[in-house]
């Protein structure tokens, strides 16, 4: 098999996926211990976008995503500690607290946060987007929704406006076949999502989301014709979540062989067996970086169990009023 990717870039993609599915399992092991409340929407089995959007990006652009968030928000570079210890409520969380699984921000390093309302992200990234458009910068916006979403109407006004404006915004649906616990099928006639871009001569395509390596690939083309003044590109990169929808799905709506045969492509398995077989990586190498990751998030639970509670008078703040509204008196 002629590898068309580095050592590097494969150790590189190894370390960052496996960092993503530990933390979601020490997430799923806490949310039990009640450590963890609300909801709480887990990424295992999609890691392999992750890891190839981040190989195709630079640091400049920006992210946006729905309320699965935990694993794109580290991935561009928010610390698993500040992520833990926003799942925990504490102060010292990457939203201070106050936004929990669902609200992830890293505004410093261009993740534009997680967002509950299904499919409100689209319109925000395509402001962001915007943004760099009027200021001319070279910035691409890479804005992630579910298939579920496709089906809001805030998708098809975006990308009008999107295409009318030619601005530097790459859609990527993350289907992951089930909107909670509905098949696509059940709910739309367009089965191949990326089509519903026809409508609007945006360019788009599928992507294998199983694989690192085909996503960088279709990212990468997206972004260069993005920075290229071409505009958008909508992507569905078709992937799996192995968990339920959220932690308190029963999962009913799927057969347990559907799962494994889904778990027989493991994009963590896959980067594995490359380094091993195609660059001679030894299982002391793995090792150290699986001893890393598991320090990294063994760190981050005692930074998050370690942390203050926001104060009482951080209730308020951050909450935008209209100081001399009418309609409430004291």
């Amino acid at each position: 098999m002629a590898t068309k990717f580095s050592k590097e870039t494969y150790l590189y993609w190894y370390e960052l996926m496996l960092l993503l599915r530990r933390f979601e399992e020490k997430t799923g092991q806490l949310y039990g211990m009640q450590k963890i409340r609300g909801f709480c929407h887990l990424y295992i089995g999609q890691e392999a976008v992750a890891a190839g959007c981040m190989t195709a990006t630079n640091p400049e652009d920006k992210f946006i995503t729905a309320y699965r968030d935990h694993a794109l928000a580290i991935a561009k570079g928010v610390s698993a500690k500040s992520c833990m210890a926003e799942l925990y409520g504490k102060a010292t969380g990457c939203s201070k607290g106050k936004g929990g699984s669902m609200h992830f921000f890293g505004v410093d390093v261009g993740f534009f946060g997680g967002h509950g309302i299904v499919g409100a992200q689209i319109g925000t990234g395509a402001g962001l987007a915007f943004a760099e458009h009027y200021k001319n910068t070279n910035n691409v916006v890479l804005c992630f929704f579910g298939d579920g979403a496709s089906r809001q109407g805030m998708l098809h006004e975006t990308f009008n406006m999107a295409m009318l404006w030619k601005l530097p915004v790459v859609f990527i649906c993350e289907n992951n076949n089930y909107a909670m616990g509905t098949s696509v099928a059940r709910t739309s006639n367009v089965m191949d999502l990326y089509k519903l871009a026809d409508a609007y001569d945006m360019p788009a395509d599928s992507v294998d989301g199983m694989s690192p390596e085909d996503v960088h690939n279709a990212i990468l083309r997206a972004v260069n014709r993005a920075r290229e003044k071409g505009g958008p590109t909508l992507l569905e990169v078709k992937t799996y979540r192995y968990k339920g929808h959220s932690m308190s799905d029963p999962q009913k709506y799927r057969t347990k062989e559907e799962v494994e045969e889904y778990k027989e492509k493991d994009p963590i398995d896959h980067v594995l067996k490359v380094l091993k077989e195609e660059y001679k990586v030894t299982d002391e190498e793995i090792e150290v970086m699986n001893d890393r990751v598991k320090a990294q998030v063994a760190e981050s639970v005692q930074f998050a169990e370690e942390s203050p509670w926001p104060s009482d008078d951080e209730l308020l703040k951050d909450v935008y009023k209209q100081v001399d509204y009418p309609f409430i008196t004291d």
